[in-house]
């Protein structure tokens, strides 16, 4: 039996297992499993390759996607650029790291918004950001970084209710939190959702509910919004291919 799971924290919102026993089944591929591995802490990772040495593979979602990385032996050259790891391929003992999110998320949002650049906004500074930033990044997008906290190139959520004309010249928001996950759908990032207009557009990387309390404010305002589901989608394929190389 070939196995692979996703490691992180909590994992009731899940999307990965759902997806890749339904795509054993849907093509006919046999004697491949995938199990979820909820571990509190990252120490529990070596418990799970331990516990499970017929592994072949495994995601990492929040809040692991930079805290596994020195567990492994070694980082894709892109992966290592940018910073975070979503995809581990165990072969021969040996743990590789991967990045699917940045492929996912770029052709995600170039088949969205098509040929257009708009200014963005960067919501989180977590793993998954670290594969937006790259993304944006390669497709020539201006963005900056809104975080809780002041850091070097980025701003907080304080600079942007402070200044109307941030959110106004910055019309692209992409959520990077997991504020708005199911079952916490009340959440959202601390924006002033009465500055959003016909021109914003939201891309939020949750995923589960469909349309998220963010993506909402900017519809009911006139605007356009997404949700991540294709990029999972996207980046679950493309995980799948390193898998089997």
């Amino acid at each position: 039996m070939r196995k692979f799971g996703l490691i992180g924290y909590p994992l009731g919102h899940s999307f990965s297992k759902k997806y890749f026993t339904e795509k054993f089944e849907k093509e006919g591929i046999q004697n491949c499993q995938f199990d979820l591995y909820e571990i509190p802490t990252i120490s529990g990772f070596e418990e799970v390759l331990n516990a499970n040495p017929e592994l072949e593979g495994m995601a990492v979602t929040i809040p692991y996607k930079q805290q596994v990385m020195p567990f492994l032996d070694e980082l894709d050259p892109a992966c290592a650029e940018i910073g975070a790891v979503n995809i581990i391929k165990i072969k021969n003992h040996k743990l590789t790291g991967f990045n699917t999110d940045y492929v996912g998320f770029m052709n995600s949002l170039v088949n969205w918004i098509g040929n257009i650049r708009p200014k963005a906004l960067v919501l989180g500074t977590g793993g998954a950001s670290k594969a937006v930033i790259q993304a944006l990044k390669d497709l020539g997008i201006e963005f900056l970084v809104v975080s809780r906290t002041m850091a070097l190139n980025q701003i907080t959520y304080q600079d942007l209710k402070g200044n109307s004309s941030i959110l106004k010249e910055h019309p692209l928001l992409i959520n990077c939190t997991p504020l708005g996950t199911f079952p916490k759908v009340e959440g959202m990032p601390e924006i002033a959702i009465d500055q959003l207009t016909p021109e914003h557009l939201v891309y939020d990387l949750v995923y589960n509910p469909p349309v998220t309390t963010l993506m909402q404010a900017c519809l009911d305002a006139g605007g356009k919004a997404k949700n991540g589901q294709d990029m999972l989608e996207l980046q679950a394929e493309a995980a799948w291919k390193i898998w089997n190389e």
